[in-house]
């Protein structure tokens, strides 16, 4: 009675005292009426004697031949008294009936409920209850719950077993680097990765009951390949099931979405022959309020800026969230907004707003209610004139106006873990909570007491192109479906206003309804290799929510060759299937390679890198290079500037520290290989025990170190487990590798990039071995195999400022003013024919000036001629 009374907003009536006292005479019942049998047909019926049609599954098959018999049917759950009343304020709790339902009756069910609706925490207690995960059901396998983030995991997790009031040994998370399961488990979080490599070795799930795959609206690659592989493990249990083998029971999938892109799932005949039920639940939104700018400015940030100034100064309490698209933008936004609205800016204030200030177009204050219930007005509304603009920088938007300061709270993705807590805490008395953000907020994290959202209506997407393979960061429009979620964040807690920097005719003409899936406009090298490595042998038949590009099948296949993890497949083979076939074998090595949790390229270094002691640089190059360059730029150094000597001084200061810090890092090798001065850090930063000052002093970010550092534990573990007899040697203690071992390192980092050469372009010009003598590298053009233009060594490389070798490898080319190489390594040439032998055609053999038969090698498409080698009759 009392969910009922929460949901439909009214209370039962209760019994007055001014009611007449019942007597003798109110309890004697008229006799009944006779009551006329009904002839009812034969089946199932509701309370109110409505047909219920089973769908045709052998779900429901079973459902309707079930007889009564002695089997754990449901869980009892003593809930915490405040954990009872928010949970009837969810609106997924009123839908439990119907969801059960659905999951019971049909092996594939999608729920569409959007970001608040409690989807992610009550749908595993609602399974919990009704007996899965508990052993002696019908049900007994673990529940599992696919996260696409670590955090999310984690504190799912540990929600879901406060609710449950069991402990962390039931409830329990698994992340790529950590995790609380235990024999006992019975629901587990986990991140999509951590399932789809748990496939590998247990393609049947045996250990699992019910799979629900989380924010699916994102379609990542890894939730995409999940929900492909899950169709067919689905029908493979059922199957199992069915014919009664070795005790087999049914693994059902609930996939759920916050938004309604369901149609590539529920219509996709080759997932799902039948169409899955789905299940909307509404959202427990409160109204929010879209309000588009009068005309788009290219300067989003300065707008953004003015636009939270506004609300700070003119609009009622409530936190505030602003979109922006990365981590240097975000960094300045709180400078400039600390500068003029932080609670030193403010305590520094000690006037009061003139009486011709209020003449300027603030009057308009005055009519604003103070207790504003979601009234639907505009800050710039209150603009007067054209000039508002400069008014508002000669004002200092009307800073001095503000009753209270702002608390102003950074988030993104680098963020250390700690800080990126922080928009959760409470924030101050008297203050304004102020969150800057990339899109990390949108769905992951829901932060409380916000009220306003300032959307700059724009991300920083990785765009890959294909034929190339050139990668570019582009800040784009983010989709209908992106700028919803966003405005939908003001609404958690009461009536909430959106500002979006952009006009509703480019929203309607230019936004795409939704964001294109990750599978088109990523590499899928690794992805093919895992799914060779489960014998899904013709992986373009395999049946991808979205299908990818064929020519990334056939790119990945030609890489995956190259490297030795799949057999070279018949010509016959290949002129019948097309370009895009992935139908190579997987080989011996590439089983092995398929074992870690790396790109193709990088577990190649690992199955090969135990010659000559040098293992253990190998995992951690691999590791630091997996994760990325943990180093801060030279434009990052930018701190908070007074404008005075000393402020100077102490920049100058840390300039020459950063540079000092760079070139002894860059040392190791003789600054031949960016990997090197990588490799140089992550030894220092192991021997020094890590911490907040040795990144500082060092200008590296602490939480990449703390990634590669459990990267590289995790490879050494996998190495150890899999090898045997091989000891990965994961020590603190790792001494500076030799002189040898270097050589060795370039050699293999060579052979894992063997098709990501560059020579210079004087030497394929002038066909020369020498070419033009250069002594620096900046804007000297090179040309790399398959990119039909000039690249240039990125200005963050070792190499950039000394003498440009003649080849090089790199790991990644992106794109910004030009094509620029990084992670550059210096190689020799007389490496490729042997390394590349696939990549390379050979002339024949002639005698050399001393009388040695020797071939030519040629390198690439283009035909880079390399030294001689000796020839050697087969």
């Amino acid at each position: 009675m009392k969910q009922i009374e929460t949901a439909k907003g009214y209370e039962t009536p209760k019994p007055t005292i001014s009611d007449p006292p019942l007597t003798s005479e109110d309890f004697i019942a008229p006799p009944p009426a006779k009551k006329r049998k009904v002839e009812r047909p034969e089946g199932k019926h509701g309370p109110l004697g409505e047909s219920y049609q089973l769908p045709s599954t052998s779900f429901a098959s079973r459902v309707n031949s079930l007889k009564s018999q002695t089997r754990i049917k449901d869980i009892t759950i003593q809930r915490p008294s405040e954990v009872q009343e928010s949970r009837l304020l969810l609106p997924i709790v009123a839908e439990e009936q119907p969801i059960m339902e659905a999951i019971l009756l049909n092996p594939v069910v999608i729920i569409c409920g959007e970001t608040g609706s409690g989807k992610t925490t009550q749908v595993p207690q609602f399974l919990y209850e009704a007996g899965f995960g508990t052993p002696g059901s019908d049900n007994p396998g673990m529940i599992g719950v696919t996260q696409p983030r670590r955090v999310a995991a984690m504190s799912m997790a540990s929600r879901v077993a406060h609710e449950l009031s069991l402990t962390s040994s039931k409830v329990s998370y698994q992340i790529r680097y950590d995790g609380t399961v235990s024999p006992d488990t019975s629901i587990k979080f986990m991140t999509d990765g951590v399932l789809l490599r748990e496939l590998a070795t247990d393609f049947l799930l045996t250990k699992y009951s019910v799979i629900i795959i989380d924010e699916a609206h994102e379609r990542s690659i890894n939730t995409d390949i999940l929900i492909g592989v899950l169709s067919r493990v689905l029908k493979l249990r059922e199957d199992m099931w069915k014919d009664g083998k070795d005790g087999a029971k049914p693994l059902r999938l609930v996939i759920m979405s916050a938004t309604l892109r369901v149609s590539d799932f529920a219509e996709n005949k080759a997932l799902f022959p039948s169409p899955p039920p789905i299940i909307n639940v509404a959202a427990r939104q409160h109204p929010v309020t879209i309000h588009f700018s009068r005309r788009t400015s290219s300067d989003y940030v300065n707008e953004a800026i003015r636009k939270v100034g506004k609300i700070h100064t003119r609009l009622p309490p409530g936190g505030i969230l602003v979109f922006l698209t990365g981590q240097n933008e975000i960094n300045g936004v709180c400078r400039r907004l600390e500068g003029m609205f932080g609670k030193r800016a403010l305590s520094n204030r000690n006037f009061k707003p003139a009486a011709e200030e209020m003449e300027l177009g603030f009057d308009a204050l005055e009519e604003i209610p103070s207790g504003d219930e979601g009234g639907a007005f505009d800050v710039d509304d209150l603009e007067s004139d054209e000039d508002e603009r400069a008014l508002d920088e000669e004002l200092g938007l009307s800073a001095a106006e503000a009753e209270s300061f702002m608390h102003i709270v950074p988030l993104y993705s680098l963020l250390p873990s700690d800080k990126q807590m922080k928009v959760f805490e409470t924030p101050p008395p008297n203050s304004r909570l102020v969150v800057v953000s990339t899109n990390v907020a949108e769905t992951s994290l829901t932060i409380p007491g916000i009220r306003y959202v300032v959307d700059c209506g724009r991300a920083k997407e990785r765009r890959y192109d294909i034929s190339s393979g050139i990668q570019s960061f582009q800040v784009t429009w983010v989709s209908k479906a992106s700028a919803a979620q966003r405005a939908g964040r003001a609404g958690r807690t009461g009536p909430g206003h959106c500002y979006r920097l952009y006009s509703s005719a480019l929203f309607e003409h230019h936004f795409d309804k939704f964001t294109q899936p990750e599978i088109l406009r990523t590499p899928i090298e690794g992805i093919v290799l895992q799914m060779k490595s489960m014998h899904i042998d013709v992986v373009a038949n395999f049946p991808f929510p979205t299908s990818p590009d064929r020519n990334m099948l056939g790119k990945a296949e030609k890489l995956l060759i190259m490297l030795g993890a799949l057999c070279s497949p018949t010509a016959g083979l290949v002129a019948g299937a097309g370009a895009g076939a992935v139908d190579g074998g997987i080989t011996a090595l590439g089983k092995s390679m398929a074992l870690f949790p790396l790109h193709p390229r990088f577990s190649r270094m690992l199955v090969s890198g135990q010659q000559h002691g040098c293992l253990p640089y190998v995992i951690a190059v691999v590791a630091a290079l997996a994760v990325g360059d943990p180093f801060i730029h030279e434009e990052g150094l930018a701190t908070d500037d007074d404008g005075d000597d000393s402020s100077s001084e102490a920049v100058r200061a840390r300039r020459k520290a950063y540079f000092q810090t760079m070139a002894t890092h860059s040392s190791l090798g003789n600054s031949i290989s960016d990997a090197f001065k990588i490799l140089s850090v992550v030894g220092a930063y192991e021997y020094a025990g890590g911490g907040h000052k040795f990144c500082a002093d060092h200008f590296v970010r602490l939480k990449m170190m703390e990634e590669i550092h459990k990267l590289r534990s995790q490879i050494s573990n996998i190495i150890e487990a899999s090898f045997l007899g091989t000891s990965a040697m994961f020590t603190p203690q790792l001494p500076p590798p030799s002189d040898l071992q270097l050589k060795s390192l370039r050699q293999l980092l060579t052979g894992a990039f063997i098709d990501q050469v560059a020579i210079r372009k004087d030497l394929v010009d002038q066909n020369t071995e020498s070419g033009t003598q250069y002594s620096m590298a900046k804007g000297i053009p090179y040309r790399a195999i398959g990119i039909d233009e000039d690249v240039f060594l990125h200005p963050s490389s070792v190499l950039a400022s000394a003498s440009p070798p003649q080849y090089i490898i790199y790991t990644e080319v992106v794109r910004t003013s030009r094509a620029w190489l990084k992670g550059l390594t210096m190689i020799n040439p007389s490496w490729l024919s042997s390394l590349g032998k696939s990549l390379c055609s050979f002339s024949r053999p002639a005698p050399d000036s001393n009388g040695l038969l020797v071939a030519i090698p040629y390198f690439g498409p283009h035909r880079w001629e390399l030294p001689p080698i000796k020839y050697t009759e087969r």
